[in-house]
């Protein structure tokens, strides 16, 4: 028998939703319904990361760490056969170079990663993962990507599309709230 989809307000939330209410009376461009649903995206948002980083975790990894190790594995065969600059692997993991530096720390001293001179800068290094980094990504990349497919199941396929299209207006709007 299928399981109904929990509802959208539960008890538990009526309280808020009548401060929400309040708030609206005080400020009339408070927008309800745009609270309400950052608010859900938020909550989603949270308890996808602690589920995750519980999830990850389990292999002794972070977000950032994995992150970094299967940017490097997916693309050895590719075209950075010569490794990855830090910086390469900032910008395309969304981090400072600042906070990548500090990965790569961690990864190294975990023995996951090395770093090696850069063939045609001497100046700069470029990062590969070690065997013990290739073994752990391998053993673990099948499960975890049975779990997000599990995660994602009980969307039909124009709900994923919708929803990612959601997630783009969302996402595009985000400099909104970094203005000063």
């Amino acid at each position: 028998m299928p399981t109904r989809p929990p509802s959208p307000l539960t008890s538990a939330d009526a309280p808020r939703y009548e401060r929400l209410r309040r708030l609206a009376q005080r400020f009339p461009e408070l927008d309800t319904r745009a609270i309400e649903t950052c608010i859900a995206l938020l909550r989603a948002s949270h308890d996808l990361s602690g589920a995750y980083e519980a999830h990850l975790g389990r292999h002794g990894l972070s977000m950032g760490r994995f992150t970094v190790l299967v940017r490097l594995y997916s693309t050895e065969d590719a075209e950075s056969a010569g490794g990855l600059t830090p910086a390469d692997l900032a910008e395309s993991s969304g981090v400072s170079r600042a906070t990548m530096t500090g990965l790569l720390d961690t990864l190294e001293k975990d023995g996951l990663i090395s770093r090696e001179d850069h063939p045609e800068d001497r100046r700069m290094y470029t990062v590969r993962l070690t065997s013990k980094a290739r073994l752990l990504i391998e053993g673990m990349l099948p499960d975890h990507y049975r779990r997000i497919a599990a995660l994602m199941a009980p969307l039909s396929e124009e709900e994923h599309t919708t929803l990612r299209a959601l997630l783009a207006k969302v996402s595009a709007g985000l400099h909104i709230l970094k203005e000063p």
